[in-house]
């Protein structure tokens, strides 16, 4: 297993912190759909713009926000997948997102690893 904590493992709890920190000012109103609908990690990278209107999100612009950031998300669960397929228990170079995408907020890479930051929120 990887060492970085996957996204799909995430609990609706994780899921409103990454919420929190990514998109502050989206959380009144995503965080009762979330609840409601018990969207946890692996729901959260399943989400499409037809799911961020459903749970209240109708601006085009932060739709595009929050897709933009779930595709950084899925990007890195499946370089974290490969890592883990083509480990074979010797020491293997690691891939992460960074390295392809310099531009990801910090943060992110922050939550990917299991850690959190509340002094990068999103503006």
């Amino acid at each position: 297993m990887s060492e970085l904590h996957r996204v799909s493992s995430w609990s609706v709890e994780e899921v409103l912190e990454w919420i929190q920190e990514q998109h502050p000012g989206l959380m009144e109103t995503l965080y009762k759909g979330i609840i409601k609908h018990d969207i946890s990690g692996r729901a959260l990278l399943r989400l499409r713009e037809h799911h961020l209107q459903l749970l209240g999100v109708e601006d085009d612009e932060q739709q595009q926000e929050i897709l933009q950031d779930l595709l950084l998300l899925r990007v890195q669960e499946e370089i974290n997948e490969l890592n883990d397929i083509c480990s074979d228990g010797e020491t293997t170079e690691r891939y992460q997102l960074g390295s392809y995408f310099p531009s990801v907020h910090s943060s992110v890479r922050r939550r990917l690893k299991g850690g959190s930051d509340g002094n990068n929120k999103r503006r």
